[in-house]
């Protein structure tokens, strides 16, 4: 207990007293005065509302007033510990010391910080750098120094960048006396920009470029660094006059194109992760630093690929093989379609000529039909192999797409990767029978299908048509034949040629009027010389008859 007095003990100072009881409302505490003193039971709660308060505990508190109404001395406990912060604070001051705080919230300009008083904490005062996130920094405790405070405005200004600036001073000093290029230092990441990273080597900074953070590629140095983070360096270039620093990373590993050639041999297979796409092919990934380009040209053996978005996309891992490697020059080529066996190295084996195959057509052109045989290999039925005998002036008069058809082999072009079809192969050729059915001079009756200035087209047959030319027509020269011959009429001609290679038959009007010509004057010369024997006949018979009667006037 203290041996103190009313007299040495004036309202408005700060004593040690000792908890002597712990009531619902309020704590007693023993001054040395000629009666205990009470303190309101709020004052020793915690933040939780737990009462932080026990008999016999030394405590200091603010004399208030000697005795109220009921002659109880009046005291607080929080009063006197503002009074003693009041008093650090000034001794803080005074000796050009720190003080220790947290900082507990943002407010207008910077952040309010607890001292054990409030106090503003300016935000340029926070970091030796704008910080962009003051608000990750409420709840943590620094030093600050004391810039300025006033009392009676209860007003104090600190900072925390002040003694960051001296505690970089000092290692500042301390890391040019050992900083030397080529020299591996520990840092920490202090800034992360577009084009690099600041990295603090210990009061001094050194800038690692985008460029020589990895032998691989790096979009952005986000995604290999964060704020704070500890990595090791190499010193590329020190410039101490103006205290510059360029720093490497990758130059810690051995460049790997080093020994690209002995482990990316042509033919090796190799697996990587597709890194970019340009409109000429992927770029992948084969380890750190070297990736190699696959051309859109080697990435399907079937496929025309016009885009390589068509096949892979960023971020895909790929199986490819080497075909090229240049240390040199770092590149490498590479092939995603030579994974797999060419298609068209066995399609013939597989589809012999003469084969029937039964497929979908896929495409319909102005000169044939695309037929998908196997998958990426497409069979063209050339618009003059759809049919022996019918004119067919486009594919899609007769098919459409998505139709099953039909059709027989013809070639395969393993050089130019061209499947040859055929559909009228698939029934016999008509015209190995036509030159015998319908034989030079004989006469045949058609419809006429179409007149033009050249000639008549006659169809003998379903597909087979003849031509009368012009000059066939008459014996009459005939400038044309429009206008003397209607289409759908029928027409009888002399057949006066047949060509299977060519399949044409040549009719004739002109020689089969000829003909007619010709039997008619067969038939008059028949009838003129009946008519001269029986003219004979008669002649002798009427000689005979005259020499008898001669006979018989003699007698």
């Amino acid at each position: 207990m203290y041996e103190q007095s009313f007299r040495t003990i004036q309202e408005g100072e700060v004593a040690k007293g000792t908890i002597v009881a712990v009531e619902k409302d309020y704590v007693v505490v023993d001054i040395g005065y000629k009666s205990e003193g009470q303190i309101d039971i709020n004052e020793f709660k915690d933040v939780d509302g737990v009462i932080q308060a026990e008999v016999g505990q030394e405590v200091d508190v603010l004399l208030e007033r000697t005795e109220d109404d009921e002659g109880t001395i009046i005291l607080s406990k929080e009063k006197a510990a503002k009074i003693k912060v009041w008093d650090e604070i000034s001794r803080v001051y005074n000796d050009d010391g720190e003080i220790t705080g947290s900082i507990v919230g943002r407010v207008k300009g910077g952040m309010s910080v607890d001292i054990g008083v409030p106090a503003f904490l300016p935000g340029s005062q926070v970091d030796l750098r704008p910080v962009r996130n003051l608000d990750a920094l409420v709840g943590q405790t620094f030093d600050f120094k004391i810039l300025k405070f006033n009392k009676k405005r209860s007003n104090i200004v600190l900072s925390r960048r002040v003694l960051l600036e001296k505690e970089r001073e000092v290692k500042k000093t301390e890391t040019l006396k050992v900083l030397e290029t080529n020299q591996v230092m520990q840092g920490v990441v202090k800034n992360i920009t577009d084009y690099g990273v600041f990295v603090d080597l210990g009061g001094i900074d050194g800038l690692l470029h985008i460029t020589d953070m990895s032998w691989g590629r790096v979009g952005h140095p986000s995604e290999m660094f964060g704020i704070g983070d500890e990595i090791n360096v190499k010193v590329l270039n020190f410039d101490r006059d103006r205290e510059r620093v360029s720093l490497g990373l990758k130059q810690l590993k051995e460049d790997p194109w080093i020994a690209a050639a002995e482990k990316y041999s042509v033919g090796t297979r190799i697996e990587g992760r597709v890194v970019s796409l340009a409109d000429y092919g992927a770029f992948v990934e084969v380890e750190e630093g070297v990736e190699g380009l696959i051309h859109v040209s080697e990435m399907s053996w079937t496929r025309k690929v016009r885009h390589p978005s068509k096949i892979v996309n960023v971020g895909d891992v790929v199986e490819a093989v080497v075909l090229s490697i240049n240390p040199e020059a770092k590149r490498i080529s590479l092939g995603m379609k030579q994974v797999e066996p060419n298609p068209w190295d066995v399609i013939a084996e597989k589809y012999p000529v003469g084969t029937t195959i039964e497929g979908r057509i896929k495409n319909i052109t102005d000169f044939g039909l695309f037929i998908g045989i196997d998958e990426g290999i497409d069979g063209l039925v050339h618009i003059s192999d759809i049919s022996w005998t019918k004119r067919i002036k486009h594919p899609g008069e007769i098919y459409k797409k998505g139709d099953e058809v039909r059709a027989v082999v013809l070639n395969i072009d393993r050089e130019n990767e061209r499947f040859s079809l055929g559909i009228k192969q698939l029934e016999v050729d008509p015209w190995d029978e036509i030159p015998q059915k319908y034989k030079v001079g004989t006469s045949v009756t058609g419809l006429i299908t179409n007149v033009t200035d050249f000639g008549v087209f006659v169809e003998l047959e379903e597909g087979i048509e003849g031509l009368i030319h012009v000059s066939e027509i008459s014996n009459e020269k005939v400038k044309t034949p429009v206008g003397m011959f209607n289409v759908n009429e029928n027409v009888t001609a002399k057949v006066v040629a047949v060509s299977r290679r060519d399949r044409k038959i040549a009719l004739s009007l002109r020689r089969l009027e000829d003909e007619a010509d010709r039997a008619v004057y067969s038939e008059y010369l028949n009838s003129t010389q009946a008519a001269t024997s029986n003219l004979g006949e008669l002649l002798k018979q009427g000689l005979a008859a005259q020499n008898d009667d001669d006979d018989k006037t003699e007698e």
